[in-house]
């Protein structure tokens, strides 16, 4: 997994590509950790570029959609791909996590 951050003053965008699993959700924790400490309100995470993701990568974009309410930010999940949004649906999650095609 590779991630990078754009962002400005109306919006930040984590950009993931890659599987997200175990081995590396702490990494992208800490990318939408710095997202959501920044100034913009509402913090995109892409994950357009992602094929898989397990249950730890699901815990920390939930997890991150609590964090940014808390703060008073949006979260927006974008571009999941197909496979990925199916799990997120089924797992009742798609609606916290302003799942964006």
């Amino acid at each position: 997994m590779s991630l990078s951050i754009n962002t400005s003053d109306d919006a930040a965008k984590v950009l993931v590509e890659g599987e997200v699993d175990v081995s590396n959700a702490d990494q992208l924790r800490s990318a939408v950790d710095a997202a959501l400490a920044g100034s913009a309100p509402e913090v995109t995470i892409d994950l357009a570029q992602v094929p898989y993701i397990d249950s730890t990568g699901i815990g920390v974009l939930v997890g991150a959609a609590h964090r940014a309410q808390e703060v008073g930010k949006q979260l927006v999940v974008a571009s999941p791909q197909k496979n990925v949004a199916r799990v997120l649906g089924l797992l009742g999650v798609a609606d916290d996590l302003n799942i964006r095609q």
